[in-house]
């Protein structure tokens, strides 16, 4: 006899914040759901520089009605963490964790969900890989060295060394800071004339007197050409200019995962990676199939954060909600 496959009401890939608020917003209306991650729950968050704050006020990126408690008005990543995670156990949302998506099939009324263990079957899916996984890159000789990294963790291992930050947003800002705080040797470099517009408005001011103290290098108006072990070459205004380097960080953005979105039957712009999707109730050209979160954003990462993104969670709920 032929065992019948199990259909899950709802798949949410993706185990961050949007795809929390998703399951739970779900939760809330009675639909059971089973959100699917690569790797830990809010792996993103714990990806995170250890001592980060995030931009928002804690209020801002509450989910699912369940106040964000903290004693600070911004919270970190640590709070962050802790409360992601009690809020999945408060709505006893179902999770299978370390297990990648490769695609999503449409299959009758059902979809498929290819993953690196084994198929589900969902009778709806939602997608909320948001882009911190997939860094962007540069493409120069020695980007893949040991010493070079997409991701900033800690200070401590960098202390009485020379490190070169490019990319001069939030993410390199943030980390100058910290690094120099520490005894290391920094130099920030910008593509621009000045630091990126992005950075968090209150360590601005830091980061311009430390570069007017001559604490922190920033070097305008270059890019990275190729790094080696021990040094990092620049094109500066057309000048080569090669600086020491033990260790490099290239902070210079993150992408969505194009490359899920096509193969779950959706077609994304080449270039912005936007793609086609009913603006009120996030649902893609293929019929239960939503978007939620940062991935709606394509590589304009900076306009959806979780607090418009757990808006999304909310709209998809309910129009689930009217199917079930």
């Amino acid at each position: 006899m032929k065992e019948e496959k199990e259909i899950i009401p709802v798949i949410v890939v993706g185990g961050g914040p949007c795809g929390i608020a998703a399951a739970a917003e779900l939760k809330k209306r009675g639909i059971e759901s089973l959100i699917v991650e690569k790797g830990s729950v809010t792996e993103s968050i714990r990806r995170y520089p250890k001592r980060m704050r995030f931009f928002s006020t804690a209020e801002n990126i509450e989910i699912a009605g369940i106040p964000f408690a903290t004693g600070n008005v911004k919270a970190d990543r640590n709070e962050a963490l802790q409360y992601y995670r009690k809020v999945a156990l408060y709505f006893k949302l179902k999770f299978q964790l370390n297990t990648t998506v490769k695609a999503v099939e449409k299959e009758g009324e059902l979809f498929k969900v290819i993953t690196s263990g084994e198929t589900l079957y969902a009778q709806k899916v939602v997608i909320a890989t948001g882009y911190f996984d997939l860094a962007r890159q540069l493409n120069i000789p020695g980007e893949n060295l040991p010493h070079v990294d997409h991701y900033y963790d800690e200070p401590y291992a960098y202390s009485f060394q020379h490190v070169v930050i490019v990319g001069a947003g939030n993410s390199g800002v943030e980390a100058a800071l910290e690094l120099y705080r520490h005894d290391v040797h920094v130099t920030l470099v910008a593509r621009g004339e000045d630091l990126k517009p992005t950075a968090k408005y209150w360590l601005v001011p830091d980061i311009k007197n430390r570069i007017k103290e001559g604490k922190i290098t920033l070097i305008t108006n270059a890019e990275a050409v190729r790094i080696d072990e021990k040094s990092v070459t620049l094109d500066v205004a057309g000048e080569t200019r090669v600086l020491p380097a033990e260790h490099v960080f290239l902070l210079v953005g993150y992408l969505p995962d194009g490359t899920l979105l096509q193969d779950s039957g959706l077609k994304p712009e080449p270039i912005s990676l936007l793609t086609p999707h009913n603006t009120k109730t996030y649902e893609t050209d293929v019929k239960g199939l939503y978007l939620c979160g940062t991935i709606l954003a394509g590589i304009h990462t900076e306009k959806v954060f979780i607090e418009n993104g757990r808006e999304h969670a909310i709209a998809i709920a309910e129009d689930i909600g009217g199917s079930f």
